[in-house]
């Protein structure tokens, strides 16, 4: 009897054993795949702190300086920078409205017309890799590019196409005059984006389940009803990448509007980070008051897309 007795304590030391050796086998499994995960993330992580942090905390710091970028002192002027940004520049003032009255058509036009295009190719069978190849090609030329070949069709083919196919209201000064000029740059913005947003909301439409489509259409509703009540809240993930990705360009679009109108005529046009580009270039080199700028447009983008995500993941569903 006590030979069993110790046996059994044996059996059960040897139990206990596997088990903390398995545990410590798993937890440095598990460790190792974390440090392999670190590894692989670390070159993006510095790449990262050291071109997108560091200048981030840089243009924070100077932001309360008068430094000109070419003296190596400056001093200390606290708030009076984004003071003098919101009471006494009224062009900051007009660029921030005009980039809100850009932002705002953007974000309604892109998402939209993407996700009716969208739509529309999904009911396509044989060409449906045609039409969207043809849409998405633009988003793969440069928006430069895309400004400049615009600012030639404004300028030259319009005219004469309005003259040739009798199309009178072609004939506008597209980029001179200050009212149609938001027009093209807008034209412009919504040509070369959309295709970019109508490849994610096709690939969201692709996941919605194919029976609550034919629950719905059983249930009589009408295609209007079973986009609204059915397909958009099943996409609801897509239309927050969506909407995230368009007020983030659009409240910082610089490209187009340097490339298509250089802020004109005069400053009709002129957005918040070509206004940031000039007041550091152009107006005496003032970097730390262009940096405060910078960085309330960094807040103002920070703050709505926060305030855009938390209500739009809300409305999200799971299929």
């Amino acid at each position: 009897m006590p030979q069993l007795g110790k046996q059994s304590n044996e059996i059960a030391i040897n139990q206990v054993q596997a088990k903390i050796s398995t545990k410590s086998a798993f937890r440095l499994k598990k460790q190792k795949g974390t440090l392999s995960l670190l590894l692989f993330v670390l070159p993006a992580f510095i790449f990262y702190f050291v071109f997108l942090l560091i200048p981030t905390v840089g243009a924070g710091f100077y932001s309360f300086t008068d430094w000109n970028a070419l003296s190596q002192t400056f001093h200390f002027v606290g708030f009076s920078n984004y003071i003098e940004a919101f009471k006494d520049d009224p062009d900051f003032r007009h660029s921030f409205f005009f980039t809100l009255k850009y932002t705002a058509f953007m974000f309604v036009f892109q998402n939209v017309i993407a996700l009716l295009l969208a739509l529309f190719i999904e009911t396509r069978v044989r060409t449906k890799g045609f039409f969207r190849t043809i849409f998405f090609m633009p988003n793969m030329l440069s928006l430069i590019i895309s400004a400049l070949m615009f600012s030639f069709i404004f300028s030259n083919v319009l005219p004469e196409l309005s003259k040739k196919a009798i199309l009178h209201f072609l004939d506008q000064p597209w980029i001179g005059d200050a009212k149609v000029s938001f027009y093209s740059i807008l034209i412009v913005s919504l040509w070369h984006g959309i295709g970019y947003m109508m490849v994610i909301y096709m690939a969201a439409l692709q996941g919605v389940p194919a029976h609550l489509k034919e629950a719905a259409m059983i249930d009589g509703a009408n295609p209007f009803q079973r986009l609204i009540h059915v397909t958009i809240p099943m996409i609801m993930h897509a239309v927050t990448i969506c909407a995230f990705l368009t007020l983030n360009g659009a409240f910082k679009v610089f490209d187009v509007v340097y490339a298509l109108t250089a802020g004109g005529p005069g400053r009709s046009t002129q957005v918040m980070a070509l206004n940031i580009f000039e007041e550091a270039f152009s107006n005496n080199f003032r970097y730390g008051y262009a940096n405060a700028k910078a960085m309330i447009l960094f807040l103002i983008v920070l703050v709505i897309t926060l305030i855009q995500v938390k209500v739009l993941k809300k409305k999200e569903v799971e299929a």
